[in-house]
């Protein structure tokens, strides 16, 4: 598992931590959001709401098609459902 550059404010409780106790933190941190940003999670967590045709899409076959498309729909919102 890479490290990915990604900006983070942690708030450390104890000032006196030696820094591989920080790292050993930051690794860990990084391995619980690799695996809760992954895409099937991304799509449990949401729905599709497509107001130009008046559709709410929760499959994860039309939620994977939209977000991989990569261009801006204008009326169309994605819903996190928690």
């Amino acid at each position: 598992m890479n490290k990915s550059n990604r900006d983070l404010l942690v708030v450390l409780h104890k000032d006196h931590d030696h820094p591989d106790i920080i790292d050993q933190k930051m690794d860990s941190l990084h391995a619980l959001l690799f695996h809760a940003e992954r895409l099937d999670n991304f799509i449990k967590a949401h729905e599709l709401i497509d107001l130009n045709r008046y559709k709410i899409y929760s499959s994860s076959f039309e939620l994977k098609k939209w977000v991989r498309k990569r261009k801006p729909v204008s009326f169309v919102f994605l819903n996190n459902l928690n």
